[in-house]
């Protein structure tokens, strides 16, 4: 009957915690940017286009679905591997990954906390009994003064969720898993976007350099014309000095370009998990990429569902609105259920047997009386962490719209640079083809020619800066939007 009756005493309990609502806020996430686009940067239908390289008009296509694999528009198979060598073997992207399977074990550990806890344990016990004495534990004849006692039990502890403690621990862990998959996926889109801006910024230097290379070659021929003059009498010293000057300014340019290489090529190295000694054989030209022409572009309130940050952002609230209900349930009333079940005798043969076992079960209510504060003032602190992960949730969608906002202007300014610096590319060049025909008519010197072909291989280096600039800009747009995580196949994940 003792049993029966503890039985269903249990399984009340049981139900009734189950059954119970869980105290403080309830998550909904907050509802999505009700603006339609991005203020003063509105979305032109296309760029304007400018004859040449990398000249190509781009259009700008509403909700256009961003493929997982974003990179590969850039068209060159040694950025595809460089990119997919990054994700699997950066240490940042491990540890995030590490993290998450961190997240996942704790929120499994943490869901266990709804069923009964079982240990079970055995004790054996050596003891003497005095001789003059009038107790003796056993029913043993007093002429053994030694006995042994040996112990079995099982022991149950279970911590009813009442006020939906558990349930909040347990809705708390998995939003953080999903705060841990986020912050993977943004990994993943900082490495893949860092590896295609370090790569476009060292195919840009490499061709500024060879630009400077054959501008410093024309300068050195100018430089030795003026002297031929100054010994003919045709030119003086300040016009020898002048040159001289001009030239060694632009010796001077030379370093800073190659200092600016060669701290790329560590950058891309780092960036797919090795020493600065093992850096890849994949190197980069501007004409070895290609500029996507079909650009997406998403509304603010999709946006803040591609955004692997603000979704973060969005579980981070959610850990903090659960982790509130916490606090609120910590100052209620604890119920706690324990019971024991065994069997203890005398001899090991004896153990389980008739007359030797026992049980018991108890409930118990604990609700703190005084502890000085201490459990308000927590509760506070966890309002307070809510308040203060709404407040950064808020920050996330900011910036979010912010960076689209910024590559949307910056693509529309990269494209009317690039059309203004191809203007100027082509007069230099035009200018050079008249002064070379002129020279071979005999109406102007050399130094002239070479004058206008240094004036054109200026306008190179500024054509070269143009077109870097539209290539990273566009790769920040990407980046910008999500990177389209949500379309990578699940085999492809690193």
């Amino acid at each position: 009957m003792g049993r029966l009756i503890s039985g269903r005493l249990a399984s009340t309990v049981l139900v009734a915690s189950l059954g119970a609502c869980a105290v403080g806020p309830n998550f909904k996430s907050p509802a999505p940017p009700t603006a339609a686009g991005y203020g003063s940067a509105s979305v032109p239908r296309e760029t304007v286009s400018s004859p040449g390289a990398d000249g190509n008009s781009q259009r700008f296509v509403a909700d256009l679905d961003i493929p997982g694999e974003w990179w590969t528009l850039f068209q060159s198979p040694q950025l595809n591997t460089l990119v997919e060598q990054a994700l699997k073997a950066n240490p940042n992207a491990a540890a995030a990954a590490a993290a998450l399977r961190q997240a996942h074990e704790l929120y499994l550990a943490q869901r266990t906390s709804f069923l009964p806890l079982v240990q079970g344990s055995f004790s054996a016990t050596r003891a003497r009994n005095p001789l003059d004495t009038l107790a003796n534990p056993t029913s043993l004849p007093q002429s053994n003064p030694y006995y042994s006692l040996y112990t079995a039990q099982l022991s149950l502890s279970y911590l009813p969720d009442v006020f939906g403690a558990t349930r909040r621990s347990v809705e708390a862990a998995t939003a953080q898993v999903e705060a841990g998959r986020f912050q993977l996926e943004a990994t993943y889109l900082t490495l893949s976007s860092n590896v295609v801006v370090t790569a476009v910024q060292e195919a840009s230097l490499r061709d500024q350099i060879a630009a400077t290379e054959r501008l410093l070659q024309l300068q050195h021929q100018l430089t030795e014309t003026v002297k031929r003059q100054r010994a003919l009498g045709t030119a003086s010293d300040l016009d020898l000095l002048a040159q001289q000057a001009i030239e060694a300014q632009t010796v001077a340019t030379l370093p800073p370009l190659q200092k600016q290489l060669g701290q790329a090529r560590d950058a891309l190295t780092a960036l797919l998990g090795q020493l600065p000694s093992e850096e890849p054989e994949q190197t980069f030209r501007m004409d070895d990429l290609t500029l996507p022409s079909d650009l997406p572009v998403s509304l603010p309130s999709k946006l803040v569902e591609q955004r692997p940050d603000v979704r973060q952002a969005e579980a981070n609230l959610h850990v903090a609105s659960a982790e509130a209900g916490v606090a609120l349930a910590n100052m209620l009333p604890q119920f706690q259920i324990d019971a024991n079940l065994g069997s203890s005798a005398l001899t090991l043969g004896d153990l389980f047997g008739p007359y030797t076992g026992f049980w018991n079960l108890g409930a118990s209510l604990t609700q703190t009386l005084f502890d000085a504060g201490a459990l308000l003032h927590r509760h506070r602190a966890a309002d307070a962490a809510l308040d203060q992960a709404a407040a950064q949730y808020r920050a996330a969608v900011v910036l979010a719209c912010q960076n689209v906002a910024d590559t949307l202007r910056a693509l529309q300014a990269d494209a009317d640079a690039l059309r203004a610096t191809l203007e100027a590319d082509q007069a230099a060049r035009s200018t050079l083809d008249l002064a070379r025909r002129q020279h071979e008519l005999g109406t102007i010197s050399f130094v002239a020619v070479l004058n206008a072909e240094q004036s054109y291989q200026q306008s190179e280096l500024a054509l070269v800066q143009a077109r870097a600039n539209r290539y990273a800009d566009t790769a920040g747009l990407f980046q910008a939007l999500g990177g389209g995580w949500w379309n990578r196949p699940s085999g492809n994940t690193p």
